[in-house]
């Protein structure tokens, strides 16, 4: 007589193997859900499901009679929301450093150089005095106006304008000596 899925789980707690079987009844049908979601990331999504479920196979409750699929799904689902955010994350990076959102060949040397640029400029921002670096964080980094700037550092709008203004001089400078 076959196992239920539920069975399986609870076996698997001590047994891979009964997870495999979890894994080669139920694989086709994750993946053929995420197909429809994301086809291009359906292989890597379903594995990730998978080892997401190995992971928290001991905390499955069987509340479909048996049935792994909606938690499997449930899991799959998860692991599909956490990939597009992170897609989101890193298209707005990519768009912030001016990097194209799909990198060819032809990009490398172009994203090589952009990445080369971007790390002495973080290294130039570093060796900003520390109240000129915040200053800039706050209204660069953050958009913050210089009212917010000046009431976050608690000084007055002008120092905070000044502060920034003679970052982006420094700035300026090293660009040209060294980006």
């Amino acid at each position: 007589m076959e196992r239920t899925d539920a069975e399986l789980l609870h076996a698997a707690r001590s047994d891979p193997a009964a997870f495999g079987e979890i894994y080669q009844r139920h694989a086709p049908v994750v993946f053929r859900w995420l197909e429809r979601r994301a086809r291009h990331l359906a292989v890597d999504l379903t594995a990730e499901t998978f080892a997401q479920a190995w992971l928290s196979r001991r905390r499955f409750r069987d509340r479909r009679g048996g049935s792994a699929v909606p938690w499997l799904l449930g899991i799959a689902q998860n692991v599909l929301n956490e990939s597009l955010r992170r897609d989101r994350v890193e298209a707005k990076a990519r768009t912030r450093l001016g990097l194209p959102l799909e990198i060819g060949a032809d990009d490398l040397e172009h994203v090589d150089a952009r990445l080369s640029r971007n790390v002495a400029l973080n290294a130039a921002v570093e060796a900003l005095p520390e109240h000129e670096r915040a200053a800039l964080q706050l209204r660069v980094g953050e958009d913050l106006t210089y009212d917010e700037v000046a009431r976050r550092l608690t000084i007055r709008p002008a120092a905070a304008r000044l502060r920034v203004s003679r970052a982006l001089r420094r700035l300026s400078v090293l660009a040209k000596e060294e980006l």
